[in-house]
Order: C-alpha cells, then sequence, then structure tokens
C-alpha cells in the first residue's frame, strides 16, 4: 500500500496539504468561537465588532479553503484509484491460464467492479477523515500542553484507554470486509449464472426457483454489509459514551478553575480542544479499522498470488519442428484416476482424433497437451524439451483452439479475427479464403469492417465457427486444438468445418463424437482412450474395423 500513495510523491504531498488545510479551518472555527464568547463575556463594543470582522473574514474564507482543498485532493485520489484497477486488471490478465481456470470468471469481474468499487468508496474517505482526526488531536493535545499541562496530562490517558478499546474491533471489522468481498463474488457468480441461462429457466418455467435462490443470496450480501455497518457504528457509541462522559468530568473541571483567574474566553477555548479530542478519536479509530480493511482487500484485488503452477512456467521458447512425446503420463482428478501410463507421439503436421466414451478423459487429455493441467505424473516433452521447461507465453503465440462454443467481441469481422494484433492485410484474407468467410464478407455491406453485435449474436453457428478458423489461420498456428468444434452444427455445415480442418497445413488435435463418412477418415491417427488406457491407430484402419463391426 505504501509505494500505491507514495508513487505520486508530489501529489501525495499535495494531498497533505489539503488534508492539514482541513486541520487549519478547523482550529481557526475553534478560535472565533471562544473570541465570540469572550466578546459577549466582555461588553466592549469595539472589541465586539472587531471580533465580528474576524467572523466575516472567516465566513469568506473556509470554503474557498474547503474548495482549494478538495481540488488538491481529487486528483490524487482519481490516479490512485485508476492505478488500483490497473493493478487489479494486470493481475488476471498476467495470470497463468492454468491458475486463472480455478476460479470462475465471475469471480474476478467480482474482484474487478466490487472489490475496486468498495475500495474506492471506504479507503480515501477513511484516510482523510483518519489524517484530519489524528492531525487535529495533536495539535489539541499540543495546545492544551502549553495551556494546562494538567488537563492534557488527563485527556492523554484517556487517549491511551481510548485506542487500546479501538484496537479490539480491528481484527473483527477486517474480518467482516473480507466475507463482504467473498459474498459479492458469490452473489455475482449467481446472477451471472442466471442470466447466462435465462432462456432455459423461461422455456422450463423454473424462473420462480431461482429467483428465490438469487433472493437468498441478496439477502446474504446484505446481511454481511449490516453486521460491518452494526459494528462499525458500535465501535463510535463506545467512544461516543466514553468522550461524553470525559466532557462532563472536563466542563466540572473548567467550571472549578473558572472560580479562579480563568475567563470564559480560555475556558470556552480549553472546553472545545478537550471535547474535540475525544470527538477526533470517535472517528479516528473506526476510520483506521476501515483503511486496515481496505488494505486487505487491496492486496487481495492488486497483489499477485503465489503461483502453485509448474508447467508452462518455464524459459524455454516453444519450438515445435518433429513431434511431441507423451511417456507414462498418469492423472487423476478428485482422487478418480482419468489416465494410466499413458504413452504416444504427436508428429508435426499430422492430424489426430481422440476418441472415447463420454467421461473416458478426452477433454483431459486435450487439456494436457495445451498446457492447462499440471499436476500429472510422467512427462511430456516437445523436441526432447520438458513442458514444464516452457514458457506458456511462446506456447500460446503458436498454437490456436476452437471450441463448440465461440467467443466473438463487439467489434468488426477483422479485429474479431485478427484479435487486434498487427497481421498483413495477405494474410487475413488468405485466413477468409481458406476458412470459407468469403461469401459472408462479400455480402456484407461493410466487408471484413462489418460490426458484429454483443458475442455475435447476429451471426449462424457456422459463421461464428469459421471466423474461429480464420483465427486459427491468421495466426498461422503451428497446433490447432479443436474440442467438439462441430458438434452444434447441422450434417452438412459440420462435414465442411470438418473438411476445412482436415485441409490446414496447421498440426490438429481435435476432439469429436461426430463421424462424416469420407471426412473423418482423413485423420491421420485416432487416439483412443479406454478405461484410463490410450491406444493409437492409423485412422483409416480404425474406422475400417469400427464400420466391419
Amino acid at each position: 500500500m505504501k509505494e500505491l500513495l507514495t508513487k505520486r510523491k508530489s501529489k501525495f504531498i499535495q494531498y497533505l496539504i489539503a488534508t492539514f488545510m482541513f486541520i487549519l479551518d478547523h482550529f481557526s472555527q475553534t478560535v472565533v468561537f471562544a473570541l465570540i464568547f469572550g466578546a459577549i463575556e466582555k461588553g466592549d463594543l469595539q472589541y465586539y465588532k472587531m471580533v465580528a470582522i474576524i467572523t466575516i473574514g472567516f465566513i469568506i474564507y473556509s470554503p474557498i479553503n474547503f474548495l482549494v482543498s478538495r481540488l488538491l485532493r481529487i486528483r490524487y485520489m482519481r490516479d490512485t484509484i485508476l492505478d488500483v484497477r490497473k493493478l487489479a486488471f494486470d493481475k488476471i490478465i498476467n495470470m497463468p491460464f492454468k491458475q486463472y481456470s480455478q476460479k470462475s470468471k465471475e469471480v474476478y469481474i467480482s474482484n474487478l467492479i466490487n472489490d475496486v468499487n468498495n475500495f474506492e468508496n471506504k479507503f480515501f474517505i477513511n484516510l482523510l477523515n483518519y489524517l484530519i482526526n489524528i492531525g487535529m488531536f495533536a495539535i489539541s493535545l499540543i495546545l492544551l500542553i502549553i495551556f494546562n499541562l494538567e488537563l492534557a496530562i488527563g485527556m492523554l490517558i484517556f487517549s491511551v484507554v481510548l485506542y487500546f478499546l479501538a484496537s479490539l474491533f480491528t481484527k473483527k471489522t477486517t474480518a467482516l470486509e473480507k466475507e463482504i468481498s467473498a459474498t459479492s463474488e458469490e452473489f455475482t457468480t449467481d446472477m451471472s449464472n442466471t442470466f447466462n441461462g435465462l432462456e432455459i429457466l423461461k422455456l422450463n418455467n423454473i424462473e420462480d426457483q431461482f429467483l428465490k435462490k438469487s433472493v437468498v443470496t441478496i439477502n446474504r450480501l446484505e446481511k454481511r454489509k449490516y453486521l460491518a455497518n452494526v459494528f462499525t457504528h458500535l465501535q463510535r457509541d463506545v467512544i461516543y459514551v466514553l468522550a461524553f462522559v470525559v466532557s462532563v468530568i472536563v466542563l466540572i473541571y473548567l467550571g472549578y478553575e473558572m472560580q479562579g483567574d480563568m475567563n470564559l474566553t480560555e475556558a470556552t477555548f480549553l472546553f472545545m480542544l478537550s471535547t474535540s479530542i475525544g470527538n477526533y478519536l470517535i472517528s479516528a479509530f473506526p476510520n483506521w479499522n476501515q483503511v486496515k480493511a481496505s488494505t486487505a482487500i487491496y492486496e487481495k484485488i492488486a497483489k499477485p498470488e503465489e503461483n502453485t503452477v509448474k508447467v508452462g512456467m518455464g524459459t524455454k521458447e516453444f519450438e515445435f519442428e518433429d513431434r511431441i512425446e507423451v511417456a507414462n503420463v498418469s492423472f487423476s482428478f478428485d482422487k478418480k484416476q482419468i489416465l494410466r501410463n499413458a504413452s504416444f507421439t504427436i508428429e508435426k503436421g499430422k492430424k489426430y482424433l481422440i476418441k472415447g466414451v463420454s467421461g473416458a478423459g478426452k477433454t483431459t487429455l486435450l487439456n494436457l497437451l495445451a498446457m492447462i493441467h499440471d499436476d500429472f505424473e510422467g512427462s511430456i516433452t516437445v523436441d526432447r524439451v520438458d513442458y514444464r521447461d516452457v514458457s506458456e507465453k511462446s506456447f500460446h503465440e503458436k498454437v490456436a483452439f476452437i471450441y463448440q462454443d465461440v467467443f466473438l467481441f463487439e467489434d468488426t469481422v477483422k479485429n474479431n479475427i485478427t484479435l487486434y494484433k498487427d497481421i498483413s492485410d495477405e494474410q487475413v484474407d488468405y485466413a477468409i479464403k481458406v476458412s470459407g468467410l468469403e461469401p459472408f464478407i462479400e455480402e456484407k455491406k461493410d466487408g471484413i469492417d462489418e460490426r458484429l453485435t454483443e458475442n455475435g449474436k447476429n451471426l449462424s453457428g457456422g459463421q461464428r465457427q469459421r471466423i474461429s478458423i480464420a483465427r486459427a489461420i491468421a495466426k498461422n498456428a503451428e497446433i490447432l486444438f479443436i474440442d467438439e468444434g462441430t458438434s452444434s452444427l447441422n450434417e452438412e455445415l459440420g462435414r465442411e468445418i470438418e473438411s476445412t480442418f482436415l485441409s490446414l497445413n496447421s498440426t490438429v488435435i481435435a476432439i469429436s463424437h461426430r463421424y462424416y463418412e469420407g471426412v473423418t477418415e482423413n485423420y491421420d491417427y485416432v487416439i483412443e482412450i479406454k478405461n484410463g488406457s490410450i491406444h493409437s491407430f492409423p485412422a483409416k484402419d480404425y474406422f475400417e474395423e469400427v464400420i466391419t463391426c
């Protein structure tokens, strides 16, 4: 947190100056009130006029002071919050994919929106108030020491008692803020799941059930917020009661002193200083607890997590000139063994089809080859270089993925193909031609600059899939991973798309339940998973045997 606040040192100094301006305004107000009471006691008209002029000057000065102070603070606060948002976003964007995939995407959305907003709304308000109150407390105590040492000692003892009392609340305040953050993540995830599946809910008339579930989640979140607010006010109320008791004691003490040679101006000034000390601490300690809690949220959303990922964290470039070898690989998930002593080879430029019954581990195997899982036994090497020594970034630069569900940005067709990279027009045109997108592009008024709606809702399934293929071709991917790339398409379109996959120069590793006669046999090899074991066959031999059976 320190490096965040002091990143812009000059602006941070301005922020502190702005804080001091609040303090100056407060004590100016205290002096003005003391002078007014003193003028009333003195009964001198000329003195009273002088005090009135000072008061009018203060009334003019105060709003100007506030405006200048706010202008000094607001830019620094805005820039710092922007830094927090950037850090939170960078943390997610630069996270290894395997680590990113351990949580739901809605959790990251909650971190970027709910947690950052929570930090923004609470941190700077509480930090400012804390600095102001602590500053005014320190100055008030110094003035008390100068004008009345006995009263200063008494207020110092009172301050120490309040400090230890407030420190008891810190741990609970931080815990409550973390609970709010976790519940917000759960709420965001539930809402996202509900809206993503709204069509299914309506078609099956089960909206009310999910509404009840959503209400439960909302109530849980609001309950956490309510408890945090109650606890914060409880802190203030406990300290307020003690401060009130001390104020009464101070009033009695000053009344006794006025029996001697203390005048009303001095007594008013000392009373306002003494009682203000209690009020400053009433605000300061809960403010500090909120600052600590906000700091914990900042650490959560902006600080890099400990990296537990092994595969893909190496420094070597991914170079695939010959083969990928899988040797004696075993993999388990939730204590259930998925693969057992798997050994086979992927040759560059060949086309591989992974087959097996539902739940056999096809996607798991694909993910192992795609550096998504790392907790396997055995070894996977590319041209004799261990996967664990390869950089994930360099790997992703040379591979592409095609899934059943294609994600498209609300942008032009070109940007959805290039993914905002600097790819030559010749390469993009080639990708469009090979992927079979030419007829679609030609019929559009804006051609390749045609804008897509949210996630390409204005496209057919085949058009979406062809854009996904064009991405891989434009990227010039060496390996194309395909997971049920044609399962949602009709027979004719699925056959066309499958033929396109097999016509590419890239190495293709695909999963598909579909069989297109005259097309699927053109794979080079079939990798079959059966009871955790893997067997590799030439595709023509495999399909001849299947058809014969």
